[in-house]
């Protein structure tokens, strides 16, 4: 089994622009799902981006509609994060299963079999 691993996150000023990257090579050779996930302290986490892998359809909450891009190159899953406001402040979570993705009319369901640890972004005003 191969681990999730997120990096990329940082400081950055409203209005620029972080990469995050999760490796996910267990998940991203068959027809699987891998989510991006945000939480602050005292929130819930939210599901903020979602690939299928292989087919590669996405999702993307609301919140970040325009501004945020998922995408998979091989065993890495991206999300490109632009025009950055200080809402979007968080931990970020790499999660990944087999499957189709997890939706509702909610969002993306936080229902994965794995995890990364996280990676912080911080937006700063």
């Amino acid at each position: 089994q191969v681990p999730l691993l997120e990096s990329g996150g940082g400081s950055v000023q409203a209005g620029g622009s972080l990469r995050l990257s999760c490796e996910a090579s267990k998940y991203t050779s068959r027809h699987n799902c891998v989510a991006w996930f945000r939480q602050v302290p005292g929130k819930e986490r939210e599901g903020v981006a979602a690939i299928v892998t292989g087919g590669r359809p996405t999702f993307y909450a609301d919140s970040v509609k325009g501004r945020f891009t998922i995408s998979q190159d091989k065993s890495t899953v991206y999300l490109q994060m632009d025009s950055l406001k200080p809402e979007d402040t968080a931990m970020y979570y790499c999660a990944a299963d087999v499957g189709p993705c997890p939706l509702s009319s909610d969002g993306i369901v936080a229902d994965f079999a794995d995890w990364g640890q996280g990676t912080q972004v911080t937006v700063s005003s």
